[in-house]
């Protein structure tokens, strides 16, 4: 297939699987008036062999790992450091975070206790940590996720972390990378539930205080997702910041 983007495209949102689209990240792109379009290779649509000519470049999550040998993984890497040697910024979420990491020499592992559902997630206090996620230190933000970068890349400079995962976001250079999932939307929380993975039951019953239930999520969404999408609203904004001119 063509791998050939509109030429009047601002953003490309590079997504792996058909579950795990842009989400409010979308939402929040068309109130922009961004020009932007999406790649989703399980849908059969290639990746770009370029990002030149770009202000942004999103990375979307997905069940995969980050270590799978899958060609459009390592493709995404490659138009990750590409943008990064044209100073265009990324923003990765959860898989495409982790992306971000393995593309600059980063470690990506799975983790003790997987974190599925609202949990809590704190910044340092730093000037990077208050500029991309905001004054207020604390946050329940979505998460759905078993490995993490538990190596970061050399120069990176962690932001934010859980109980569960120590490294919950790193910035560097231009870039943000994420572990929890930002753009998550109600119909995001309810068609992950609907299709969980074969290794959710597993996780729910061994960890507890990290995976939540069906009804625990839908009660998360009920009472989070709204500050959510207002930090969401705030990281995209300072993203939109370092866009080239």
């Amino acid at each position: 297939m063509n791998a050939a983007i509109p030429h009047d495209t601002e953003v490309l949102v590079l997504q792996h699987l058909h579950e795990d689209g842009p989400g409010h990240l979308g939402d929040w792109l068309d109130a922009q008036g961004v020009r932007w379009c999406v790649r989703c290779t399980e849908a059969g649509e290639a990746y770009p062999a370029t990002v030149r000519g770009l202000k942004g470049l999103a990375v979307l999550g997905g069940a995969w790992s980050a270590n799978d040998d899958r060609p459009s993984q390592r493709q995404a890497e490659a138009l990750i450091r590409e943008a990064d040697a044209l100073g265009i910024p990324v923003i990765g979420h959860c898989l495409g975070g982790q992306l971000i990491a393995r593309a600059f020499g980063g470690r990506v592992q799975t983790l003790e206790a997987p974190e599925i559902g609202w949990l809590p997630m704190r910044h340092d206090g730093s000037a990077a940590a208050r500029d991309w996620l905001g004054d207020a230190p604390d946050a329940m933000v979505y998460q759905w996720h078993y490995d993490s970068f538990t190596e970061l890349p050399p120069g990176a400079q962690p932001i934010a972390g859980s109980a569960a995962c120590p490294h919950q976001a790193f910035v560097l250079r231009q870039h943000l990378a994420m572990q929890f999932h930002i753009e998550i939307t109600a119909q995001k929380v309810e068609d992950w539930i609907a299709a969980p993975g074969e290794g959710y039951a597993p996780a729910c019953a061994a960890h507890p205080a990290t995976v939540q239930t069906p009804d625990a999520m839908r009660a998360g969404t009920r009472r989070h997702l709204a500050a959510s999408q207002a930090l969401a609203g705030h990281i995209y904004d300072r993203w939109r910041e370092r866009w080239p001119h």
